[in-house]
Parts: C-alpha cells; structure tokens; sequence
C-alpha cells in the first residue's frame, strides 16, 4: 500500500468554506503543485466555495469538479465509540438549483446552532466568542472544528480531539445537532437537479456487508447512483467486498481523500494516509455521463 503512486485525481476534499484550512484557491493550487488532473469539492452541506475553485481550477489547470458533501438523517451501530454516520456526495451540483438552494436554509439554521454551542461553552467557564470562531474559520461556514481551533488556542484543551471528547462530540455537553436532510430528500434533490449522488465512505454506517448490500439495492432504487470505495479508512478487503457490491448494484466506483489541511493533518490530497487511496481518472467520465440522467 505504501508503494501507491499519488493519485491523478481526488473526489473528496474540504475547503475553508466548511471545515477545512485551505481557502478553495489555495487547495487548487495545491492539487497543481501535486500534479493532480482534477479535484472535486466537497465541503460539508455548502456550495460556497464551488465557484472560487472553478476559477482557480482554470489558472491552474486542474479540473474542478463542483460538489458538495451533505450528512443526512441517520443513526446506525456504534462506529469508533459513536453512533454510524451517513454522508452523500454529491457531484456536478447545480448552483443554482433546487438542491443549492436547500443547503442554504439548512445554512441559516446552523448559525443559530452556533449561537446555542457558545451559550453551552460559556456557561461551562469557556470564554470563547462567536467572532474568535469565525477568525478561525477564515470565512467560510463554522463547524465544530473551528470551535475545537479556539479552545487549543485559549488552551482550555492540549490536543483538537480532546475539545471533541470533553464538549463537542455528541453526548458531549456543548454538543448541538444540525437539522439533516433524509436520504429520499437529499437524492430526490440531487437527481432533479441533474446531479451525481454517491454515498460516502460506507464504512461510517456500521452496517455488516450484508446489510450494506441490502441498503445500496434500496437507495439505488431511489436514485443512487455511485459507491466512494476509495477512502483512506477502508481496508483492502472492504474495499475489494464495496467493490463487488458496485458491480452487481451497476454503481459507478468514485474515492477521495476527504482531505482537510491541517485539521487532518495525515490525510495528504490525492493519496490519503501513506498513500493509500488511488483513483482512476476514468470516474471523470463517467460522472459525466451520469450528470442528468
């Protein structure tokens, strides 16, 4: 695994317009420097970012993909001490479309979600502002990470993670949910909009192989049409059983890195953690193809 060549292509990365630390040019810019052919980005429940991307995307000659990375509804096993996630990556987003337009009311509730995790911080003795998290964020939405930022940076936790395990995490006693779209709703808008959807790391489900399968032939049917089997926290043989499961599903195979910056600081754009992810630059293609359908 560790012999990988970097690969062409990354169809999953974070900007600053979520959670990430690279400003959306900067990230591009970066992807050239790499010798990346093309990148999609994916920032958390936003679009925000999609346009600076394309822009930069055409100096420096990679291609952008526009996307967005929306966390649904869902509450599944246990997966690292916490309940199982679910993520849908959506590809060729139309920014002007009905999808787009539904992250942006989703984006007005989590302000006021904000406001409620200060309130939670504050009265736990954390003197932490609004403004500070937004600094950190540099712009672009607040998440949660941007809270953890500025607690290391006041030095109410040592590490990122400790500010998730003491006062983000769920359960924990900052923490506060974000109003989530369903899976119908969420590949509804997609596939009106002539977009992509591809559910994300399958892993974060905590569903056995069978129960996976069971779930893609479901939400195939109500328009799903791709399986991210490239991610750096899947081994070789989920990847090789997703894989399987793709094909008999006519699911088209995408992968990122779910790249970060510094917020993740292992993940390297275009191959993971030592590199462990390589992506075909036929997906290109395809999703293409797919756009519309």
């Amino acid at each position: 695994m560790e012999n990988r060549k970097i690969g062409r292509i990354d169809l999953h990365t974070h900007s600053t317009a979520s959670d990430g630390t690279m400003t959306p040019e900067q990230l591009v810019k970066h992807a050239a420097e790499l010798g990346l052919k093309a990148i999609a980005l994916t920032d958390h429940d936003t679009v925000e970012g999609v346009v600076e991307a394309m822009e930069a995307g055409e100096r420096f000659g990679v291609i952008v993909v526009p996307g967005v990375e929306i966390s649904l509804d869902y509450k599944g096993p246990k997966v690292d001490g916490r309940s199982g996630w679910m993520h849908l990556l959506v590809y060729n987003i139309n920014l002007g479309g009905k999808l787009a337009a539904e992250l942006s009311h989703l984006q007005k509730w989590r302000k006021n979600r904000n406001h409620r995790i200060i309130e939670k911080l504050r009265n736990l003795g954390l003197d932490i502002s609004l403004d500070e998290v937004a600094a950190v964020a540099g712009g672009g939405q607040l998440g949660r990470p941007h809270f953890a930022r500025v607690m290391l940076q006041k030095g109410y936790v040592e590490k990122l993670q400790d500010a998730f395990d003491k006062y983000l995490a769920k359960g924990a006693p900052a923490y506060e949910d974000k109003r989530r779209l369903s899976i119908k709703e969420a590949l509804d808008l997609a596939i009106a909009d002539g977009a992509v959807p591809v559910l994300a790391h399958p892993f974060s489900l905590g569903l056995s192989t069978q129960e996976l399968h069971a779930k893609l032939k479901e939400w195939k049917a109500l328009g799903l049409v791709g399986l991210e089997v490239e991610y750096p926290e899947h081994d070789d043989d989920y990847r090789e059983s997703l894989t399987k499961m793709a094909e008999e599903l006519d699911l088209i195979i995408t992968g990122g890195s779910d790249f970060h910056g510094d917020n993740k600081p292992d993940v390297r754009l275009g191959s993971g953690i030592n590199g462990n992810i390589e992506i075909d630059e036929k997906i290109l293609g395809e999703l293409v193809m797919k756009s519309g359908d």
